[in-house]
């Protein structure tokens, strides 16, 4: 019997511009297809280490299966690793159609003074879009205008840190250190808010709200549950929030 085709994994080469890598990046994601069944065929639990979540993300070429909006961003950054130059962090989308709640995830992506993003989604300009955006506001303003297509109205943006170059990092990753109500905001309100935030980004200056390196805990001797404690009322409110 024939084998189904298996697209090979980009690899990146010296010649490659950024751009150009990103693009075939986001060609290979397309060539695993979104998934339409249904049926998750990856867990993907938001709150474990990068590196576990990079071994989910090396199992995904491996099985060459159709992935989602959150697969996406998880092979995104595991198949940016290595890449200083690009720097990567979660955009999470709540949106409101026909009485309904919809969630989204993209990969936002920030190199060489430009936005851009990588992901997965039902919609061809509701995933990628080309590193061409001045600001982190333009590209969440052109997230929201690609909305407005599908009569879709953004209630809340969610902007994660950015994301460690580290695949053996056991720091989680931050999903949302900013979020915004963009619903009850003006454009000038959710701009300033949001450049704010990303010049905080680029200076590093920025801390995650959950424990930022548990090596450093261990190593005092302390024990880690008072923070996991602390985390769980947000994990809580993660599951209502979907629902």
């Amino acid at each position: 019997c024939v084998q189904p085709s298996v697209p090979p994994v980009p690899n990146y080469k010296l010649s490659m511009s950024i751009p150009e890598w990103l693009q075939a990046i986001q060609n290979y994601m397309k060539m695993l297809q979104y998934n339409h069944t249904g049926t998750q065929f990856f867990e993907i639990r938001k709150s474990r280490p990068l590196s576990g979540l990079m071994e989910t993300a090396k199992e995904m070429t491996r099985e060459s299966l159709p992935i989602k909006c959150l697969e996406a961003v998880i092979l995104g950054i595991y198949l940016t690793n290595g890449q200083p130059s690009v720097e990567r962090f979660p955009i999470s989308f709540k949106t409101h159609f026909s009485g309904n709640y919809f969630h989204h995830v993209v990969l936002g992506i920030y190199c060489n003074g430009r936005y851009g993003s990588l992901g997965m989604s039902r919609r061809s300009d509701l995933m990628d879009k080309p590193l061409t955006y001045r600001t982190l506001s333009d590209l969440i303003f052109e997230f929201e205008d690609s909305y407005k297509k599908y009569l879709h109205s953004v209630k809340k943006v969610k902007i994660g840190l950015y994301v460690p170059h580290e695949p053996h990092s056991f720091q989680p990753i931050e999903w949302k250190q900013l979020v915004l109500n963009v619903s009850k905001m003006t454009r000038t309100e959710v701009r300033k808010e949001l450049e704010k935030f990303a010049r905080d980004m680029r200076m590093k200056i920025l801390k995650p709200s959950s424990a930022h390196s548990p090596m450093k805990e261990r190593s005092r001797g302390k024990s880690l549950s008072p923070r996991r404690r602390q985390a769980s009322p947000q994990r809580r409110a993660c599951k209502r929030d979907k629902s």
